[in-house]
């Protein structure tokens, strides 16, 4: 895969970033993150807010490290496929995370699952009708849990 080539340093922060993101997720939400419910929306929102957190401690250059959280995360959804609604909405949750990274990169941790739990009740069940720019740094589900 020749995007680990441009972005080498950044894989195992994004190994690391993977693992315990499906960690906390099972804490928080049990198996529910498997599904394309509030739980879901979590994990990929913390997923990328993590990959970009970890990749920052390797470098200060802000653009690089949403750059490659989008990029991989992206490649992941290609590698991957889903259906298109659970595809969109996976691809929503993510810029979310970035969004969430951006915004608060000075918190801890621990505030990020608080603030990601509190989006996370607040999230807004989507289908194929919904226009998903009315849902810009919200997150979206297509099933209720």
């Amino acid at each position: 895969m020749k995007l680990c080539f441009r972005f080498p340093l950044f894989i195992f922060p994004t190994l690391s970033a993977t693992k315990k993101c499906m960690s906390i997720s099972t804490q928080h939400y049990g198996r529910l993150h498997y599904k394309n419910g509030p739980a879901n929306a979590f994990r990929h929102a913390f997923w990328n807010y993590l990959i970009a957190k970890n990749c920052s401690n390797l470098t200060k250059n802000e653009t690089a490290t949403l750059t490659w959280s989008e990029k991989i995360t992206d490649w992941h959804e290609k590698a991957f496929p889903n259906r298109e609604l659970a595809r969109k909405m996976d691809l929503h949750n993510n810029e979310v995370g970035r969004f969430i990274f951006l915004n608060h990169s000075s918190k801890t941790e621990q505030e990020v699952i608080e603030i990601l739990k509190k989006l996370t009740v607040a999230s807004s069940k989507v289908d194929s009708n919904s226009n998903f720019a009315n849902f810009k740094n919200k997150l979206v589900h297509i099933i209720d849990e």
